[in-house]
C-alpha cells in the first residue's frame, strides 16, 4: 500500500526533479516508509512513489520497480492477495524472482498476460506501467474501485496520483473548480464518485474496473470489468447457499491476513466487524497459511459515551468470543473540534457528515505501530442494511428515487424532480438553481449495465449502491482517512470472488424473516456472538454529528456561515441556509436525517473557502 504519482510531458520536455519531488511529496502520508523516484532516459517522464511497507519491507519491496531487463517499470498501490500461487503459476512458466514482493509478481504477470493480468489478480490496485521500449504508459484501477487513481490531461502534460489534493496543489494543472459538479455533490454526495467528474475541472478520475492507455499523447480509457458478466450460477437450496458464502468469506479473510507485518482490525461491535474478527481466530484455529501474520490480534474500538451510536458493549463481547484485548478510543463531545481543519483537509470532499471517529481510530492504530486494518466495509451494499434507523435515515431518499429510476437521463431527472420536493418540504434545498434548473445527474460506472430480468427491486438497487453511488463514496472516505496516517484497510467482503457470488443470489438470500444480510447470518451460526449475529440494530461508523451540532460545533458552524466565499454564494441561498442552521442549533433539533441534507452545503462552504 503506497502512494503513486507520475508525470508526462507531452511536449518531450524534461520534467524537473522539483516537479515529480513536490507531487510525490504531496501524498508523503500514504507512504511513510521511503520515497522513490524514476526518469526516463529522455526525462519527458518522471514516476514518483511513497512506500507503505507491508509485503517484503525490505529492499526487495521497494518502488519504481523495474523488469528483470529493464523493459517496464511499475509504480503501484495496493495488494494483490493471490500473489502466491501466481508467483507459483509464473514460477513454472520459467520466470526467476529477486524479491518476496507482490509488485514483481506483477510486473511478471504484465510480461507474461498483459492486460490478461488484470481478471487474475484478487486484490485491490491502482498501477501505471511504463513500456521503455514503445514509449507506452498502461494504467488501471481494481474492480470496484477500492483504491484511487485521479488523472489531469493538458496539451502540456499527463500527471496521475492518488489524489485529487496533490494534482491540484501540485502547481502542474488547473486548480479551478467545477461549479456544475460542485452542485451536484451538494444536492447528492453519493452522486459523484462513481462518474469520472471530479470538483476541480481538469481533474478526472479512472472509474473502478477500467484501464487506460497513454499512446503518442492520445488516451483511450476502456472498462475490463463488469461484475454483471461474471455472476456464477449458485446452488438451488438455501443451505447450500449458505454454505458457500461461508466458504468464500472464509477465504477471503485468510487470504487479507497475508501481511509481514502486524494486522489488526477495526471493531464496531456491528456484525460486519465482528464477522470479520471471528473469522480472523477461526482461521488462526484452523491452521495459518504461508506469509501470514501471526500478529493480528489488534482490535481498535471507537466508543461514543452517552451518543446514540455507542456499540461498546457489542464490541466488547466480540473481542472476547475472538480472544483479543481491544483497544478503546473514547470519542466524545470535546473531539468534536479536534484538528477539524485537518480532518476536513484529508477527506479532501463532500460528505453527509464529518468523517472525525473514522480518522481518530486509525490514528490510533498508527500510534500502536498497526499498519493493515481488515474492516467490514461493504456487506452494506452487497446484502442490504440501510433499511433501519440511525445513519439510514439519510438514505432513506436515494433509495426510494433509486427504486423508481430507470436506464433513461430523462427518467433520473424526473426522479430528482421528486427529490428537490421531498427536500424543499422538509426545508433543506438550498441551491439557487430553482425546479427548472437542477443539477445535472453524471453518468456513474454500472447504472447502465443490463441487469437479469428476474432481479428484485432490492436486488437492483443493491447494485446500483454497490458500483456507482453509495459504496464508491464510501470506499474514497476510508481511503483517504486512513492513508492519511499511512494505514491500509482490507476489506474481505469485498473479495470478488464474494461479491460475484453474492450477487447472483435472490433476494430471500439477503433480506428475509425482518434480517438484512440473511445468507451471510446464516453462514456465521456458531461462529460469533449470537447476540450480534441475530441483532437488527444497525448504527453506522460515524461521528456523533446530531450531538456535536447540537453542542459544540455550533459556533464553528456560525463563524463558518458567516464567511465570505463568493464561489459558494453563486452556488447557494446562503440566506435561507443560515436561517435552518440557526434554528435547528437553537432549538437543538439537530437529527441524522437533517445532518444528512445539509452538512453537505457546510462540507462544500468550507472547500471552496480552501481553494479559494
Amino acid at each position: 500500500m503506497c502512494g503513486i504519482a507520475g508525470i508526462v510531458n507531452l511536449r518531450g520536455n524534461a520534467v524537473e526533479p522539483a516537479e515529480i519531488s513536490r507531487l510525490t511529496g504531496l501524498i508523503a502520508h500514504r507512504g511513510p516508509f521511503g520515497e522513490g523516484t524514476w526518469f526516463s532516459a529522455d526525462r519527458a517522464l518522471a514516476f514518483g512513489h511513497r512506500r507503505l511497507a507491508i509485503i517484503d519491507p525490505g529492499e526487495g519491496g521497494y518502488q519504481p520497480m523495474l523488469s528483470a531487463d529493464g523493459r517496464y517499470v511499475i509504480v503501484y498501490n495496493g495488494e494483490i492477495y493471490n500473489f502466491l500461487e501466481l508467483r507459483r503459476e509464473l514460477e513454472a512458466r520459467g520466470t526467476v524472482f529477486r524479491s518476496q514482493s507482490d509488485t514483481e509478481v506483477i510486473l511478471a504477470a504484465w510480461e507474461a498476460w498483459r492486460e490478461d493480468m488484470l481478471p487474475r489478480f484478487n486484490g485491490m490496485w491502482a498501477l501505471a506501467i511504463f513500456d521503455t521500449g514503445t514509449r507506452e504508459l498502461f494504467l488501471a484501477r481494481d474492480r470496484f474501485g477500492i483504491k484511487p487513481l485521479l488523472y489531469a490531461v493538458s496539451p502540456e502534460r499527463f500527471v496521475f496520483a492518488s489524489e485529487q489534493r496533490a494534482l491540484v496543489r501540485s502547481g502542474l494543472i488547473d486548480p479551478s473548480v467545477d461549479m456544475e459538479v460542485a452542485r451536484r455533490l451538494m444536492f447528492d454526495a453519493f452522486g459523484i464518485e462513481g462518474s469520472d467528474r471530479t470538483l476541480f475541472r481538469q481533474v478526472r478520475r479512472l472509474q473502478a474496473g477500467h484501464c487506460m492507455w497513454l499512446r503518442q499523447g492520445k488516451v483511450s480509457v476502456r472498462r475490463w470489468w463488469r461484475t454483471i458478466d461474471h455472476l456464477p450460477a449458485v446452488p438451488a437450496t438455501e443451505a447450500e447457499r449458505v454454505a458457500g458464502f461461508r466458504e468464500l468469506f472464509q477465504d477471503a479473510v485468510a487470504l487479507r491476513m497475508r501481511s509481514d507485518v502486524p494486522i489488526g482490525t477495526c471493531l464496531s461491535g456491528g456484525f460486519d466487524s465482528s464477522a470479520v474478527i471471528c473469522t480472523m481466530a477461526a482461521h488462526e484455529q484452523a491452521g495459518m497459511g504461508p506469509r501470514d501474520s501471526a500478529a493480528w490480534r489488534h482490535a481498535f474500538v471507537a466508543t461514543f459515551p452517552g451518543a446514540s451510536n455507542d456499540e461498546r458493549p457489542m464490541a466488547e463481547e466480540a473481542a472476547a468470543w475472538a480472544k483479543v484485548e481491544p483497544t478503546f478510543l473514547a470519542i466524545g463531545q470535546g473531539d468534536a473540534l479536534t484538528d477539524l481543519d485537518r480532518i476536513l483537509d484529508d477527506l479532501d470532499d463532500v460528505y453527509i457528515g464529518l468523517p472525525s471517529a473514522a480518522w481518530l481510530i486509525y490514528r490510533q492504530l498508527r500510534q500502536n505501530n498497526v499498519t493493515v486494518s481488515l474492516d467490514g466495509h461493504g456487506a452494506d451494499e452487497l446484502m442490504g442494511a440501510y433499511l433501519q434507523e440511525g445513519r439510514a435515515a439519510a438514505f432513506r431518499i436515494r433509495n426510494a428515487a433509486e427504486d423508481m429510476a430507470s436506464r433513461s437521463p430523462l427518467a433520473r431527472r424526473g426522479v430528482d424532480l421528486l427529490r428537490v420536493l421531498a427536500l424543499k418540504r422538509q426545508g433543506v434545498y438550498f441551491l439557487r438553481s430553482g425546479l427548472r434548473d437542477l443539477p445535472s445527474p453524471l453518468p456513474l460506472v454500472g447504472e447502465d449495465d443490463v441487469l437479469p430480468r428476474e432481479w428484485s427491486g432490492l436486488n437492483r438497487r443493491l447494485y446500483r449502491m454497490f458500483h456507482s453511488t453509495v459504496l464508491p463514496t464510501i470506499l474514497r472516505n476510508f481511503d483517504r482517512l486512513s492513508m492519511a496516517h499511512g494505514v491500509e484497510v482490507r476489506m474481505p467482503f469485498m473479495d470478488w470472488r464474494l461479491v460475484t457470488y453474492t450477487m447472483a443470489l435472490p433476494e430471500s438470500s439477503k433480506s428475509a424473516d425482518g434480517y438484512t444480510k440473511a445468507v451471510a447470518r446464516r453462514a456465521m451460526e456458531g461462529l460469533m456472538p449470537e447476540s450480534i449475529r441475530t441483532a437488527r440494530r444497525k448504527v453506522g461508523f460515524n461521528s456523533p454529528m446530531p450531538e456535536w451540532l447540537n453542542g459544540p460545533l455550533a459556533g464553528w458552524t456560525a463563524d463558518l456561515l458567516d464567511r465570505k466565499v463568493p464561489a459558494f454564494a453563486e452556488l447557494v441561498d446562503e440566506a435561507a441556509l443560515r436561517g435552518a442552521v440557526s434554528r435547528l442549533t437553537a432549538s437543538k433539533s439537530w437529527d441524522w436525517e437533517k445532518v444528512g441534507r445539509i452538512w453537505p452545503y457546510l462540507n462544500m462552504k468550507w472547500m471552496l473557502a480552501r481553494y479559494a
